[in-house]
């Protein structure tokens, strides 16, 4: 087949899914080709290391009011204007598709929106791979952002109360016409592949859309459990942003009696505000902190061979490569049983899942820093379950027949139409 493919994502598990998807399409003899913006990272997993990749322009700038009364628009503004923007780079990139003869389009996501605008503006068969939705306004991370504001202490008539009032109504609007763009984006697609039942049930709920389950796989020729003697150190992976919750994992390890392990946590990127507050907590706990951030592949690999465990407790995470990347390296992990991490890491067999608080992640890395043998037998369990159901060539079979079906439908599809 002749593939499209479409995304706008930043480094992180969901560009190393696409990553190993381009790649493996192309070693399965399929002519792939991409597009994306400026704003997705060219540089992590680069897919221009074995398909070309067109960096198509995206003209947005927010908008910057000096007036007060502007200002109160200017949320809304920077919505509306980014859609129209990111819209008008969907259509370019679709007049470059329809000249090339694709086949198919496989659309991924959009660092800004989740569901982009390429697909109703491709004349081709269609597949959309999607994470999840757009999280933050469908869950609480912290709030809602739809949610009605307080009552005031000094009363709604208040002139500060009504000019928060109005400003809310307005930016609100603005996410309204976001969440609508985003589903009317997303049903231009003839199918819509999600990593776990868990974004399936996500996807059902925010969008109202069937989706079909497409399981991720792990790359075991660069995670590989080298045999290597275990440290007593706690290993983390993933980005260090609020909704990783590294503060919960840090925490509990200062419930940990002494001599507690140290936290070396292993990150693709970092907000550097968040990150000094997890040190001076770490500070404050008696706890040792180290953060890896933009490392290699190797080092990664490295570290998931020294250390004691991995241990995850991501916000709703919607699959998670961390812990099966874990498991590839031999480690055992301690998860938070939420999300998507409940489909991959078995509770007992690969690892051990727990519940959502401080102390139960506080005993459950007593239990196998003192047990080394039963969280070697987690390890190696770990490691012959990604072998035999997380394998990366399963995973390439699995998407393979699904875009070879939304091919041979959609072919199928305008056969009928040019007949009748």
């Amino acid at each position: 087949m002749k593939i499209a493919i479409w995304h706008n994502l930043p480094s992180g598990g969901g560009k190393r899914a696409l990553y190993y998807h381009a790649r493996g399409l192309v070693q399965r003899g399929h002519v792939v080709e991409a597009w994306c913006p400026p704003t997705a990272d060219e540089t992590y997993l680069p897919l221009r290391e074995f398909i070309p990749e067109h960096i198509v322009p995206f003209h947005w700038k927010p908008v910057s009011e000096q007036h007060r009364a502007a200002r109160v628009v200017a949320p809304y503004r920077n919505i509306i204007t980014k859609l129209r923007a990111m819209d008008h780079h969907c259509r370019d990139c679709a007049e470059h598709i329809t000249r090339g003869g694709y086949d198919v389009l496989f659309g991924n996501s959009c660092r800004f929106f989740n569901a982009a605008s390429i697909g109703r503006h491709v004349r081709i068969p269609r597949a959309l791979y999607l994470q999840e939705p757009y999280r933050a306004l469908y869950e609480a991370l912290p709030e809602l952002p739809w949610l009605a504001l307080a009552d005031p202490p000094d009363g709604r008539r208040s002139i500060r109360y009504l000019k928060r009032f109005i400003g809310n109504l307005v930016e609100v609007q603005g996410l309204r016409v976001q969440a609508r763009e985003e589903v009317v984006n997303a049903r231009a697609f003839q199918v819509i592949l999600v990593n776990s039942f868990f974004s399936r049930e996500s996807m059902l709920r925010a969008y109202g859309l069937e989706t079909e389950v497409c399981y991720l796989g792990i790359d075991t020729n660069l995670f590989v459990n080298q045999r290597r003697p275990r440290g007593t150190f706690v290993a983390g992976l993933g980005k260090i942003v609020p909704h990783k919750r590294v503060e919960l994992i840090i925490t509990a390890i200062g419930r940990v009696p002494s001599p507690r392990p140290d936290l070396v946590w292993i990150a693709n990127a970092a907000n550097e505000s968040h990150l000094q507050n997890l040190e001076q907590l770490a500070l404050q706990l008696g706890v040792r902190f180290r953060a890896e951030v933009g490392i290699s592949d190797k080092e990664v690999v490295d570290i998931l061979n020294r250390a004691a465990m991995l241990v995850y407790a991501p916000r709703l995470e919607p699959f998670g490569l961390a812990p099966l990347e874990a498991n590839a390296c031999g480690l055992p992990v301690v998860a938070v049983a939420e999300g998507g991490v409940r489909e991959t890491v078995i509770d007992g067999v690969n690892g051990l899942l727990v519940e959502d608080h401080p102390d139960a992640i506080a005993h459950a890395i007593q239990r196998l820093l003192h047990n080394p043998t039963y969280a070697s037998q987690l390890g190696d369990t770990g490691s012959e379950l990604v072998s035999r159901r997380w394998s990366l060539s399963a995973s390439i079979d699995r998407l393979e027949q699904k875009l070879i079906q939304v091919a041979k439908s959609g072919r199928s599809d305008q056969s009928a139409t040019l007949e009748a």
